[in-house]
């Protein structure tokens, strides 16, 4: 049962808000918490191993991206299966189920708008539900209500989107000239459309530092996510951020903390980019105290606290943002 106000956790130094998680004042320490290992990253601990093919990421543009952000520079992209047609995302997708896929996350590079090229997707999106009879995710940028009411009359499972809180933010490290006001626009598209949704929050987006992720929290709060998935800067080799620190584990941990006080109900995960080592294992230990229904790749170290804790534990070979549908099993 939550105890304390969103502004009571944003607002500690990391001494006291560690203390806060330490006493367990966020959340009851004994629920469910799932853990996740979809098979775009090969994941195996004492608990689980992660299942090839069955949960992969696709990508429309291949390894193309408009904007070049500092923190990514197309890198993630490599680590997905390139479609850059309708027909080559049903084949694809028809070649994955073949081999075992039982769903997908269809993503791709930004425009200079700062949205994924979806469009002419749509038709092959809503065969592949239909057909193949897969679970499908589309990572979407900035959509307007036209794209999220085609992603849900193709029958997509969620939408999911990057929520940006700063515009200093957005300017420079996406190079981007949209605002928040083009993010915060992307939520009602997506709510009135009816699809299912997931805002995604980057912490420390900005240099590795805290600014605009409670103004962001604040934006979602306006809406009604089927999920809410946080996730951190890890600096990638090769970027023009490659270099610069991660943010601290209470950082995070703040984010997380803020988010399960202002969103008490909806189902919050600790998503899957984040730093690897010693930071994951902080970072995933302090998720579990902060109230997190989901982890994803979870460290070793943080599953068996959660079972120390009491917490029912589980695994799936799924993105974690399904897990406002699994919560309901």
């Amino acid at each position: 049962m939550t105890k304390l106000k969103a502004e009571n956790i944003w607002c500690q130094s990391r001494s006291d808000l560690k203390r806060i998680l330490d006493r367990g004042l966020i959340v009851d320490k004994s629920r469910k918490i799932r853990f996740y290992a979809p098979s775009f990253m090969y994941y195996r601990t004492n608990h689980f191993c992660s299942t090839p093919n069955v949960f992969p990421t696709i990508s429309i543009t291949g390894h193309g991206c408009s904007l070049h952000c500092k923190h990514c520079d197309g890198k993630v992209l490599e680590t997905m299966f390139p479609a850059e047609t309708p027909e080559k995302l049903y084949s694809r997708c028809r070649k994955l189920k073949a081999e075992g896929a039982l769903g997908c996350l269809i993503s791709g590079g930004c425009t200079s708008d700062g949205s994924v090229p979806l469009g002419k997707f749509i038709r092959a999106i809503a065969r592949v539900r239909k057909d193949l009879g897969l679970t499908v995710l589309v990572h979407t940028g900035i959509v307007d209500t036209t794209i999220a009411e085609s992603l849900k009359q193709a029958g997509v499972d969620a939408a999911l989107v990057d929520i940006i809180g700063s515009d200093e933010t957005i300017r420079q490290v996406y190079d981007l000239t949209a605002t928040v006001d083009d993010y915060y626009k992307s939520l009602g598209a997506l709510q009135s459309s009816g699809v299912a949704f997931v805002p995604h929050v980057i912490v420390g987006l900005h240099d590795g530092k805290l600014k605009g992720e409670l103004q962001a929290l604040h934006m979602i709060s306006n809406y009604k996510p089927s999920a809410l998935v946080v996730i951190a800067f890890m600096p990638i080799r090769g970027t023009p951020m490659g270099d610069v620190d991660p943010p601290e584990p209470l950082d995070v941990a703040k984010v997380l903390g803020t988010a399960r006080v202002m969103f008490p109900s909806t189902p919050l995960a600790l998503g899957c980019m984040r730093p690897q080592g010693r930071h994951r294992a902080e970072t995933d230990v302090l998720a579990v105290k902060s109230g997190v229904d989901a982890i994803a790749f979870p460290a070793e170290e943080a599953i068996m606290f959660a079972e120390q804790e009491g917490c029912e534990v589980s695994f799936s070979s799924f993105c974690c943002s399904q897990i406002y549908r699994d919560l309901l099993t």
